[in-house]
């Protein structure tokens, strides 16, 4: 009797894996067909021109014009990333260190809500409120302070202020926890030894947060980098980015060269790999020092 119900174990264990790989077959399924099928194809586009092999369309990449496009967006990807994580930083230690737990629970559900809140509806919201006859634009002019001609929110500077929108909550979500995982044992250990508060996150606090604040750089990196709606939806064509590039040589009136957009976004796909691999490393990382 016992023997029997010992060999029916693991014969119904193995039915519960095979049920629990059943449930995960659409999720295959979608990421196959939406994520997997969609990238061969680029890839195949980009290395084929009337189905022969070819290198043309990467070599085009080191076009001026493209070049330009690059480095606008890694400036713009690197300017919005460090104020999303500087600020970011602040407000969520501000949220972690309140006593108050409505409070913190409203902040929290906040960033949570405005990281997602993007693309056209968020160009159209700035539009509203800084464009040059937007509500604020106007206040200040009441008051004497004239935004225009100096500030344009249909600019690159103008691009920076709507990307932070959605960088900041985002690095809010991300570094809170690794603030929670600050010990106030070692706080109190530094003030013992006569540290100064400023010797304590300088020699204590940063170096234990790096990890997590270099990975929420490199995550706001991608996520500004790989933003489209929102720029295209500002500015439109007057500021060169490679995410505006690409939708113009896809689906351009002008240019049409599907191939190559095909290959600028394999390109910008591997700058983007690189920050999703060092977020993921440095993530573990992070977490490997709070255990």
């Amino acid at each position: 009797m016992a023997i029997s119900s010992l060999s029916a174990r693991p014969a119904k264990k193995r039915s519960t894996v095979w049920v629990a790989w059943l449930g995960l077959f659409p999720f295959f399924l979608f990421g196959i067909a939406f994520e997997l099928l969609p990238l061969w194809t680029i890839i195949q586009s980009s290395l084929t021109k009337n189905g022969v092999l070819t290198l043309q369309y990467y070599r085009r990449a080191s076009d001026p014009n493209f070049l330009e496009s690059f480095g606008n967006s890694i400036k713009l990807s690197a300017v919005t990333a460090f104020l999303g994580m500087i600020f970011g930083t602040l407000v969520a230690y501000a949220i972690v260190t309140t006593k108050k737990k409505l409070f913190r629970d409203l902040l929290t559900a906040l960033s949570d809500v405005t990281t997602n809140f993007g693309g056209a509806p968020l160009a159209f919201a700035f539009i509203v409120i800084l464009g040059s006859t937007g509500v604020i634009t106007i206040l200040l002019k009441q008051m004497g302070i004239n935004l225009y001609p100096n500030f344009r929110i249909y600019s690159i500077a103008g691009l920076t202020i709507a990307y932070l929108y959605f960088q900041l909550p985002l690095m809010i979500l991300l570094i809170i926890p690794a603030l929670q995982g600050l010990k106030r044992e070692w706080r109190e250990a530094a003030v013992n030894l006569g540290a100064s508060s400023f010797q304590y996150w300088i020699k204590v606090a940063l170096p234990v947060l790096f990890p997590a604040l270099a990975s929420g750089f490199l995550l706001l990196f991608a996520n500004s980098f790989g933003a489209y709606a929102t720029a295209w939806t500002l500015t439109g064509s007057d500021v060169n980015l490679i995410t505006i590039r690409i939708g113009a040589l896809i689906s351009g009136e002008v240019q049409l060269e599907a191939e190559l957009g095909d290959a600028l976004a394999i390109i910008s796909l591997l700058i983007m790999m690189v920050c999703v691999t060092g977020y993921m490393a440095l993530s573990n990382h992070s977490k490997r020092a709070y255990r």
